[in-house]
């Protein structure tokens, strides 16, 4: 058998077994082999796999994964998810997107930088681990396949069910593609909240050559939508970027040319640093918007139920032993990041102290995504220095 083959994978060798999970189709929310493929490798390696299926009205089930090995604390844990978002069109691919080829030094596929590439070097760094010596502990995955889906089946009940089944986590690491441009760039050590809205503007509905027996909602909606961008939230804080509010779609469902619409809408989304909370910064939308309508224009105003909040992850235990494994195995001091959106990290946040590193993120989601097999082979070594030093 050939290395590429998934059947003569060494279970700590983290190409082959990237190339393995690159050839799994697990498109959101498919599990396409990926999670099947890390049980495999998982039990005989003396983890306890369990696989929990999720699901919630209206939306597909969701398999997910749990495995650990150890006992005791501390309990680390790794997080991700194998699901990854469509490829595109094939035919523009250099590579086929789930064939996992390797040329010049550098793996395509599809989820080979988000976040196929980070599982596949944590599993090979915590067999190595794990079989290297006597340690005491637990080391744990928790791996999603509705992270690039509605995230309402994965990670936030795969954490309710662990904390449920008696686990307590003591520190996490989320293996996203987090380096912007160089392996050990950066740590994502917190993340800025989100929040979303809809505001709908009513007018009446009238015939366009006849407006004064019409109310034209456009205009009203685009006062609104300017009062909400006319100044900046904040300027940014210590740890964070400034907050920024993004309309990010326009709707009044008007086909025809000759009639006034009846409604217009407008969705935003804001990110939003510590020095806001969800009900700080709804009231702020709130008396802006008033004080722009006055009397004259009728809207609504809705809040989106999934947000999140920013945080900000404080353990030298997690960070500290993190930062001297990346400068050890690359020579660099990585730097201490919130930038960037929302990943897991915002569900782990309230179960244990959670910081994301993994592979560099320049192509995620792009025809021809690929990672460095170098760079691979480098996070490898540096999940297993870590380990070493957390569980010292």
């Amino acid at each position: 058998m050939s290395s590429s083959d998934p059947e003569s994978v060494l279970p700590a060798d983290p190409v082959g077994l990237l190339q393995s999970l690159v050839r799994c189709p697990s498109v959101t929310p498919a599990e396409g082999g990926a999670l099947a493929l890390l049980e495999s490798v998982l039990k005989p390696a003396g983890f306890t796999v369990e696989r929990p299926v999720f699901s919630e009205p209206g939306t597909p089930d969701v398999e997910n994964l749990f495995a650990t090995i150890g006992a005791g604390a501390p309990h680390f844990v790794f997080a991700g998810h194998t699901d990854v978002v469509p490829p595109g069109d094939p035919a523009r691919w250099s590579h086929p997107p789930f064939a996992g080829a390797i040329e010049d030094g550098m793996l395509y596929g599809r989820g080979a930088a988000d976040m196929k590439g980070g599982i596949a070097a944590f599993v090979a760094a915590a067999l190595d681990f794990a079989n290297g010596g006597p340690w005491a502990g637990t080391i744990s995955l928790l791996i999603t396949g509705d992270e690039e889906g509605p995230s309402l089946n994965g990670t936030v009940k795969l954490l309710d069910w662990a904390a449920r089944h008696g686990h307590r986590f003591d520190s996490a690491i989320v293996g996203e593609p987090t380096n912007p441009s160089t392996l050990g760039d950066a740590i994502k050590v917190g993340r800025r909240g989100s929040l979303s809205g809809t505001i709908t503007v009513h007018g009446r509905q009238g015939h366009v050559a006849y407006p004064h027996l019409a109310v034209n909602p456009i205009p009203q909606l685009m006062r609104l939508v300017r009062r909400l961008t006319a100044e900046p939230l904040d300027h940014g804080s210590e740890h964070f970027d400034a907050s920024n509010l993004e309309f990010v779609g326009l709707d009044v469902d008007n086909k025809a040319w000759n009639v006034i619409p009846a409604e217009a809408s407008a969705r935003f989304n804001i990110r939003f640093n510590d020095e806001w909370t969800r009900d700080t910064l709804e009231a702020w939308i709130e008396a802006r918007l008033a004080e722009a309508a006055g009397n004259e224009i009728h809207y609504e105003l809705g809040f989106e139920p999934g947000w999140s909040a920013s945080f900000l992850t404080r353990s030298d235990a997690l960070i500290g032993t993190l930062t001297a494994a990346i400068e050890a195995e690359t020579g660099r001091k990585p730097a201490l990041s919130t930038s960037g959106g929302t990943s897991d990290a915002r569900f782990i946040k309230d179960y244990c102290p959670v910081v994301e590193f993994g592979l560099v993120g320049q192509t995620m989601h792009q025809i021809d995504e690929r990672i460095a097999v170098a760079d691979l082979l480098a996070l490898k070594a540096i999940y297993r220095r870590f380990l070493g030093g957390y569980f010292a």
